[in-house]
């Protein structure tokens, strides 16, 4: 009998994808009582539809299919009905008066709800940096999304209001 060789195939070199959403989060699982925010997120524009798609496709893995997404309609100026990720429907929806402006709240069936400090995208580097440490940390006293943002000394467009934000987030 003769061998068959295989034409051995070049190897192609297949670029890391670093995660589109920019992401913290608490490093325990969501639970419930009086855990106030379970981390932060910063998006990149005011395009929901991508930036969601964005999250969605980092958190889907890491908490079970999203299947819902709350939103307050006053940062964002157009609102998807729904969505598609990682070949799911995500439906979203808006509620101008019960949610937080500065939150937005994630549920799936399989693991639960998640609430997380929206940062403005036109936020700068430092200020975002410490806002998504604040948001993410396991210590010190639960606070909503604005409490944390008007703490921080941000306005919600992103803009400084001139406090000093370093002891006010307690960093």
């Amino acid at each position: 009998m003769s061998a068959t060789t295989i034409p051995q195939l070049p190897l192609r070199a297949v670029p890391f994808r670093v995660p589109t959403a920019r992401l913290a989060l608490r490093s325990v699982s969501p639970s419930a009582g009086a855990v106030g925010l379970d981390g932060a997120w910063w998006p990149r524009s005011r395009d929901l539809t991508s930036e969601l798609t964005a999250l969605a496709d980092v958190l889907d893995p890491l908490w079970g299919r999203i299947t819902r997404i709350a939103v307050n309609p006053r940062n964002w100026p157009i609102l998807p009905p729904r969505f598609y990720v990682n070949g799911h429907v995500v439906k979203v929806g808006w509620f101008a008066s019960e949610l937080d402006p500065h939150q937005i709240t994630l549920l799936s069936y399989t693991a639960g709800r998640w609430d997380l400090l929206v940062i403005p995208p036109e936020t700068d580097t430092p200020a975002a940096a410490r806002l998504m440490a604040a948001a993410s940390e396991n210590t010190g006293v639960p606070m909503t999304a604005s409490a944390l943002m008007t703490a921080a000394g941000e306005d919600g467009d992103g803009s400084s209001t001139g406090r000093h934000r370093r002891s006010a987030v307690g960093m």
